[in-house]
């Protein structure tokens, strides 16, 4: 348990969706958390280069694991299906759990523990001319979290279009795809391990979403070392660095149990909030 996790204050527990804090959290599916219990081979992770492969009809051979790549990058598959859940929902999500700490702890409680805006991205979400997608892609999230790792980190999120993603939009389009939640982000340690290495960890990811019969897919992707640049993926790491095996390890179990946990409460929840993010 992170030492960032507190019980909330008075106006928190005001909140009427305070109650998705303290209750218990849904259980993933077990075969998705053994699938992160050990590194899948590097030949079966999707290359960053083809990331357009995702809008083919299917799936990937793996699905769901982690590895080291060659080029000591790390890399992320889980796959989350969401019964009930809309892309109205998702989108919504993205923008609404922006604007509090509350609304990000309820998401995973053991393991997110603030979130805040810059004034202008803030407005860009209170915006009531601007488009869902609008209150979050272009944007960026900073977070405080713990994933996996050996201590809590605070990550700049930067929200992208699938514009700026690279994707063929001509092909962006149902049933190929229905909505996207993709960035670039910069994690730091708060507390690393005495001679622990601390840079700025770069990392991209993407949860490239789909309907499915009675809801949507979750196929997310991490490519941690690297970002997305003009359309472009580059490998950011210093040269010679290989990430150690814990990092996406942790990630990915962590991944697996936090959207677990938004699926089980986000029809009940959109439906509250009316679907209105202020």
């Amino acid at each position: 348990m992170s030492e960032l996790k507190r019980d909330l204050t008075p106006e928190e527990k005001a909140k009427p969706y305070s109650k998705y804090y303290y209750r218990k959290p849904a259980p993933p599916d077990p075969e998705r958390v053994a699938a992160m219990d050990k590194s899948i081979d590097p030949s079966k992770a999707l290359p960053i280069e083809s990331i357009n492969d995702l809008l083919n009809p299917g799936y990937f051979e793996v699905e769901a694991g982690w590895c080291i790549l060659p080029n000591g990058a790390g890399y992320i598959a889980n796959y989350t299906p969401m019964p009930g859940v809309t892309m109205d929902m998702i989108n919504w999500w993205f923008a609404w759990h922006s604007l509090e700490d509350l609304r990000y702890k309820i998401w995973w409680p053991d393991g997110h523990f603030g979130i805040s805006l810059s004034d202008r991205d803030r407005a860009k979400v209170l915006d009531p001319n601007r488009s869902m997608t609008q209150k979050f892609q272009g944007l960026t999230h900073f977070v405080l979290e713990d994933v996996g790792g050996p201590s809590a980190e605070k990550i700049a999120i930067s929200w992208m279009t699938p514009e700026d993603v690279g994707f063929d939009m001509s092909r962006f389009k149902s049933p190929n795809v229905g909505t996207i939640a993709a960035a670039n982000g910069v994690s730091l340690m708060l507390n690393p391990p005495p001679g622990a290495p601390n840079f700025k960890a770069p990392a991209f990811m993407i949860h490239f979403i789909r309907g499915i019969p009675g809801g949507i897919e979750f196929r997310t992707r991490f490519w941690m070392g690297y970002h997305i640049l003009n359309k472009k993926p580059y490998l950011l790491l210093p040269h010679g660095v290989r990430l150690p095996e814990m990092v996406p390890a942790g990630l990915a179990r962590h991944n697996v149990y936090e959207y677990a946990n938004l699926a089980s409460f986000l029809p009940q929840i959109y439906e509250e909030q009316k679907g209105v993010v202020a």
